[in-house]
């Protein structure tokens, strides 16, 4: 009997050995899978431009906006005239828009850490962003904004609200000018902060990791020269 139990001890310990060579793989797999769309979403695709590609006008809710196609996210809508919605992606602190002949790989979390996007969407019926923050956001928030050393005014969004698990920052001296709501970091999700601003008959939404609110003044500056790029004359 001691020499049975023991055969099967060391069948236990050879099964569980393969088990754990073939986690490995297993888990190059399922990374790939999970980071992969990530990837695919957040880098752009479709054949290679170069960045210094001459801007094309497009047409977003009857406004009209010079566009640099390598900036564009998607192949179907690196083209002139009217579109329902943009996607675009910058380098940070550039602005420029990124090479996309180089690919990231798809087996790790993609970097975000040095990229802002922008998506330019027909306006819908919902408030301009200032009457948002006027009328509909203090409904949701904890109460007792704070207003830190940076300048910047803090203010956590209630459990259970539609926007459980952000925060509304602003900058109290022109909160149109930078006015966020930013999601807080989760495991290995980084946290993102959303700004928009209504342009004519579009909506633009800025979106940038919340770590460089260490440096708000200059994201505030760079996210002003963005819209101002791809704003048309007149």
């Amino acid at each position: 009997m001691p020499a049975y139990a023991g055969t099967i001890a060391r069948k236990q310990r050879h099964s569980g050995a393969v088990a754990r060579l073939l986690m490995i793989p297993l888990g190059a797999v399922v990374a790939a899978l999970v980071f992969a769309p990530m990837a695919y979403m957040l880098w752009p695709q479709g054949g290679a431009i170069a960045p210094d590609a001459p801007s094309i006008p497009v047409t977003v809710g009857g406004t009209v906006f010079n566009v640099p196609p390598a900036a564009v996210r998607f192949k179907v809508q690196r083209r002139p005239g009217a579109q329902a919605r943009v996607d675009l992606g910058f380098v940070w602190p550039s602005l420029e828009p990124p090479d996309d002949r180089i690919k990231p790989p798809t087996n790790v979390p993609p970097d975000v850490t040095n990229r802002l996007f922008a998506t330019i969407a027909s306006a819908d019926s919902t408030l301009p962003p200032l009457e948002r923050l006027k009328v509909i956001y203090p409904r949701y928030l904890g109460g007792g904004a704070v207003v830190g050393a940076d300048g910047l005014s803090l203010e956590h969004f209630r459990d259970g609200s539609p926007y459980q698990g952000e925060d509304l920052i602003f900058d109290p001296a022109s909160a149109e000018r930078f006015l966020l709501r930013c999601t807080r970091s989760v495991g290995s999700t980084p946290a993102m902060c959303l700004h928009e601003r209504r342009i004519g008959g579009a909506d633009v939404t800025v979106r940038f990791p919340r770590g460089w609110l260490d440096d708000w003044r200059a994201v505030a500056d760079g996210v002003e020269r963005l819209l101002a790029s791809l704003k048309a004359p007149g």
